[in-house]
């Protein structure tokens, strides 16, 4: 019976990540943004650590992204009407998200540029 529970938590997190992929913007891009990632990690040939760090980048920021949307609609189910802890909380979920991804986008920078500039000199 715990491997049958064990097994159901896998299938409602496949769940959550196709209703989150079809409801949010923003998890999309940040797939759509992954997927180049990886494809470019791939065409550079990318190091083993540098795989690491960019497996870290990618599945935190996609993960700090299901939290987000975790929080605001948590908050929204609470209640209906605008209240400013409900936007502060919303707004600091988002911030979460924004700090990492720029974090994420420097990481992707100093791994990728000076394979670029390689690349085409």
């Amino acid at each position: 019976m715990k491997l049958k529970k064990f097994m159901l938590s896998f299938k409602y997190a496949g769940h959550g990540l196709k209703d989150v992929f079809k409801q949010e913007q923003n998890f999309r891009f940040h797939t759509s943004a992954a997927v180049i990632t990886i494809a470019a990690g791939i065409f550079f040939r990318i190091s083993l650590l540098e795989w690491v760090i960019i497996i870290l980048a990618i599945g935190s920021v996609m993960g700090l992204e299901l939290i987000n949307t975790a929080v605001e609609r948590t908050v929204d189910l609470i209640s209906t009407d605008h209240h400013p802890l409900a936007k502060k909380a919303k707004d600091a979920g988002a911030a979460s998200v924004l700090v990492f991804s720029i974090a994420a986008a420097i990481v992707g920078a100093i791994i990728f540029i000076p394979k670029v500039i390689s690349y085409f000199t």
